[in-house]
Formats: structure tokens, sequence, C-alpha cells
């Protein structure tokens, strides 16, 4: 089989496997005469959907990952090397080997009616994206923005994808009471880049689309520019921040490029492959801003990374913002309309 329309091309076993494989060309045929690799999915029944975190880089302590795995495929995706833990390779396992949990909005609801729960927003999109293609046919998320609807409870989304604008019927009731916010990933304005870096997620143009459709709509929206990769798309900062409130979003962001474990090899395996000019130039300002290292895990680093070079990006952020009147505070949402639901749905007050 070949690779085609995927980011990786490679599919080493993960890191705790016993036994090493990897898909190799034995040479009885040319890549192009191989049939491409379909997406395959797989039902998981989540006994528990809300995971807690105590990172104090993470502006959230909880969060809900309707998928495993991604059909985005984005290259320089941070979570491939979870897929390790399940048996699986990080590289064409991760965007060909899905798990989706079709029961995740019953067990979100039993969840957030616990006598112990405290509402506070729960983050969506921080590990796999939730409008991954899949997600047409499994709808997993539109459910689960049923429930916090319907239990008045806050939530942060974080999408490349279009297809969030399906969902603008329910965004749009809870954007009424501060319930949620939006922010569109955008990597790159170069369609071809784009489309090798994250071949299956919606092109440059569609997302700006999506931000005006939200906006439109009176759904708070904000622009991630993530990642940023230095020597190769750190110079359209600026045009990114800046075509996106042209377009209506009120917030801004940004992520330095990412290379835990397995992704650092991967990564290069595609520059190398896609852009081998400038392999060595991104390597050499990544690694200036990690300490030498192609990842540092540092807290308050990881995310930005540091030295000259580091803070003058977070300059230019900081200057882009200001002139182009995006705030880099975020949205605060609001939580006093949480109803704690009940076992037979949403316990109404007597009041």
């Amino acid at each position: 089989m070949t690779g085609k329309g995927r980011a990786a091309r490679s599919n080493k076993s993960g890191r705790f496997e016993s036994e090493t494989r990897e898909l190799a060309d034995d040479g009885w045929g040319t890549i192009d005469e191989l049939p491409p690799i379909k997406t395959e999915v797989q039902i998981e029944t989540a006994r528990t959907i809300i995971t807690r975190n105590t990172s104090p880089d993470l502006p959230f302590d909880r969060s809900i990952n309707p998928y495993r795995g991604c059909e985005h495929g984005c290259i320089y995706c941070f979570a491939r090397p979870s897929h390790a833990f399940i048996g699986l390779s990080p590289g064409l396992d991760f965007e060909s080997r899905l798990f989706a949990k079709p029961n995740a909005a019953e067990v979100l609801e039993r969840e957030l009616g616990a006598p112990s729960y405290q509402v506070k927003p729960i983050a969506i999109g921080t590990n796999t994206d939730p409008y991954q293609p899949i997600e047409r046919q499994h709808q997993i998320m539109r459910g689960i923005l049923e429930v916090l609807n319907k239990t008045g409870h806050p939530v942060t989304i974080v999408t490349k994808s279009a297809l969030v604008m399906r969902d603008i019927d329910i965004l749009s009731d809870m954007a009424k009471r501060k319930l949620v916010k939006v922010a569109i990933s955008v990597t790159t304005l170069d369609r071809k880049i784009a489309r090798s870096l994250e071949p299956r997620a919606s092109t440059p143009a569609r997302r700006l689309q999506t931000i005006k459709a939200l906006s439109d709509a009176g759904i708070p929206t904000a622009v991630l520019a993530a990642p940023i990769i230095p020597g190769l798309t750190d110079h359209e900062l600026e045009g990114i921040l800046g075509i996106c409130k042209e377009h209506g979003a009120i917030e801004a962001s940004y992520i330095l490029l990412r290379l835990p474990r397995e992704v650092s090899e991967l990564f290069k395996e595609w520059l190398l492959r896609e852009v081998p000019g400038s392999y060595r130039r991104v390597l050499s300002l990544l690694r200036s801003m990690r300490d030498g290292k192609d990842y540092d895990a540092q807290w308050n680093q990881r995310f930005k990374g540091k030295g000259p070079y580091a803070d003058h990006l977070a300059k230019r952020f900081q200057l882009t913002c200001k002139n182009k009147g995006l705030s880099p505070r975020s949205f605060r949402l609001s939580t006093e309309h949480f109803i704690k639901p009940t076992c037979g749905g949403v316990q109404l007050s007597l009041l």
C-alpha cells in the first residue's frame, strides 16, 4: 500500500513493542502501483470521558477527546506518540487506524451529574481534532455539544476543520450565554505547503471562511497560529494574524513547533522529502530555541521556546496583535448557567 494522501510515509512499531516493524518497498512494483491506505475506524466504549491535567502551561484543567488518532494526518502533530500506548505506530497508523467513542455524550452527562463535579470550562481539540473527517459519519462531537448546551456548561474548541460550521446552530445558542469559544488553527496560508503538512485538513481558504461564518453567527472566534515552523512558516505570522482579524477573529495565540518522541523522526523524514533545501535551516533555528535539542519539554518553555529567536518571535506576535486589534488574552466564559444533570436528564430549578 502507498502513503499517497498521507503525511507520514513510515510506520515503525511503537516504542513499547517487543518487535520492530516498518513498511518498506520490496522493489517488485512502484509505489504508484500500490493501493492507497484506507482509514479504519474501531469503536471504543469509553468508561470515562473527561481527562484531567495539572500542567502549568495549560489554561484548562479538563478536556475531552472524542477520537484517538486523527485522519487529518498533520505530520507535526504532538499527539502522534500516544498511539504507541495502544500498540500502534505513531506514523501511518496514527492517521489511518482510528478509534471513535460513540457513547461519549452519554458518559459526559453522567460525569457532569456526579455530586462532586465542579464546573469549569472543558477544552476539546487539544489532542486530536474533534472535527476530523470521520466526525461526518459518527457525529460524536455534535452529541457532546448537545449535552453541554443542555446543561449550560462552558467549552473551548480548537479545530482546523470547516466541519465545525455544521454545528453553528448549537454554538450560536451557547454563545448567547458566553458558553463557547472556537479557535481555528492556521499553520500556513500557502495551499501547497498546507496540503503536504496537513493532507486531509481543510485548506487555508476554507479555514478563513470558517472564521468568518462563526464570527458572523456571534460566536467568539480566535486564531491559533500553530505550529510556527521556524525557517519555513514563521515569516507568515503577521499575514496569518492580519487576514484572520479581517475575517472576524477577536483573539490570537501561537505555539512553536513541538517534536516529542517519534514526531521528531517523522518530521525530519517529511522535511527531507518535501522541502530538502530547508532541512538544515529549520532544525538549526528550532534547536536554537530548544537548548540544542529537537524538543525540550520544560514547563513554561515547551510552547514558545527560549533564546533570541524565540524572543523576537514573541515580540512580533505582540506587536502584530496590538496593531491589528487582536486580544492575546483568553475570552472569559461563564459558569453561572450550569445545571447539573440527573440520571433522567437535566435537573430543573425549583425557582
